[in-house]
């Protein structure tokens, strides 16, 4: 028998390190060839890392939530043959790997209660009988609760019934029986002491902390907010745009139901609504590295989409949008997103973005505060479309109306650019036949 190390292998071009969000495998599981033993996360993709021999798990090298350089040992395996390390390798690291968990020491028993009624916990209070308590206290009243947090009442069915149909939590009720066991002459012993504590309120405190590692996604999202929110001036601008036209057109268009084509969503006319506008203010579709001081304006406008999944938010994104029409912008959205839901998404598909648009369809909100995803300088927020009354200068008229809320960076772009561009593409959405004349 022989030993074989696994090192963290290169995710990604350009990539030094990754983070270890998940173990599929523990010390001591048998593994087979391509086995999948962990996932590592860099740049918002997760790459899974196969085992490449068939063997047994001796040590792991990291904890969920450590990075992890490119090269370094993540596993180590016992495996038929030499292996491809020696024997002697670090006998010290498996030795901790493999040893069992130390065992706690036994509590001694409390000497003043009897064994057959302490608490089932170690150094939890002595549960006394129902009628003890009366007994000792004359009034038969106790304070506090008779078990330990999170101790279950143990009970037959026949006494939770009886418990049940007199309005009583057996949590506060001692029990006489072996391990605290609750029986009817306590149930009878707690409804003596009065209706004042015989009824359960439902109603308990809950002083638990749980403590929740950011890993992962999640710590991407945290940092990447950070620096948005701590390097860039924002300023928000929020206009309501008429998409009657829109929606009636969209409508329309989906009903023709053609194989080679998406069914069509608001989003890829703001695309296009976006390319037009941008055409006007090449500005708005930049990256600004502001330790340099430069503003990278690109020509290529890459649209991400901020899509939240089942792991937190991510921004797959459309590439290229300058040259792609409404029906394949709908086709590489739909494309994306179910790439992005499944985590199929690849680095490349992840990255790369101009200018953003995020939108949270039906729970939308009235009004959003968007938050650049920096180094870009402009993020397009998509509200809640709802039916409103509109004053058409002589009635009011039932529209389909939906807001803007849009953010720019206010080191670059001024609040008046921002407007224009705004006010541009709520004129290309409110007669979106526009959004198709070349």
């Amino acid at each position: 028998m022989g030993e074989h190390i696994i090192k963290l292998p290169d995710v990604g071009e350009g990539v030094a390190e990754a983070e270890l969000v998940e173990w599929h495998v523990k010390v001591g599981d048998m593994v087979r060839e391509d086995t999948v033993l962990a996932a590592v996360m860099t740049d918002k993709a997760t790459v899974e890392i196969p085992s490449p021999v068939d063997g047994e798990i001796l040590w792991l090298g990291a904890e969920i939530g450590d990075t992890v350089a490119i090269g370094s040992p993540i596993v180590r395996l016992k495996v038929a043959g030499e292996g491809n390390v020696k024997p002697q390798g670090d006998a010290k690291a498996e030795a901790v790997a493999a040893a069992p968990p130390a065992k706690l020491p036994t509590p001694k028993p409390e000497t003043a209660a009897p064994p057959a009624k302490t608490s089932p916990k170690a150094g939890a209070p002595v549960a006394k009988p129902a009628a003890a308590i009366a007994k000792n206290t004359g009034q038969g009243s106790v304070s506090g609760s008779p078990r330990p947090e999170g101790e279950k009442p143990l009970a037959s069915p026949a006494v939770r019934l009886r418990a049940k149909e007199a309005g009583i939590d057996l949590r506060q009720v001692a029990g006489s029986g072996p391990a605290g066991r609750i029986g009817h002459d306590d149930i009878e012993a707690f409804l003596a002491r009065g209706p004042q504590v015989a009824k359960a309120s439902g109603l308990a405190r809950n002083d638990a902390v749980e403590d929740i590692k950011l890993v992962g996604l999640r710590r991407k999202i945290a940092e990447k907010m950070t620096l948005s929110r701590s390097r860039i001036p924002h300023i928000t601008y929020v206009e309501e745009i008429d998409v009657t036209a829109l929606e009636d057109l969209r409508a329309a268009l989906n009903k023709e139901k053609r194989a080679d084509r998406p069914k069509l969503t608001l989003l890829p006319f703001l695309m296009r609504a976006m390319v037009k506008a941008i055409a006007d203010q090449p500005q708005l579709n930049s990256l600004f590295d502001d330790e340099a001081g430069i503003i990278h304006q690109h020509g290529g406008i890459h649209i991400g989409i901020a899509a939240q999944t089942p792991s937190g938010l991510v921004v797959p994104v459309v590439k290229h949008a300058e040259a792609r029409d409404i029906w394949d912008c709908g086709a590489e959205v739909n494309r994306l997103a179910e790439a992005a839901k499944s985590g199929t998404a690849t680095r490349d598909e992840l990255s790369g973005s101009t200018i953003t648009i995020t939108s949270l369809g039906a729970m939308g909100g009235i009004a959003t505060t968007p938050v650049i995803n920096h180094p870009e300088v402009a993020i397009i927020g998509v509200n809640k479309m709802m039916v409103r009354p509109l004053w058409d200068g002589t009635q009011f008229i039932p529209r389909k109306m939906m807001n803007l809320s849009s953010s720019f960076d206010h080191r670059v772009i001024d609040g008046w650019d921002a407007a224009v561009f705004v006010q541009r593409i709520k004129a290309l959405l409110e007669t979106p036949a526009l959004i198709f004349v070349d």
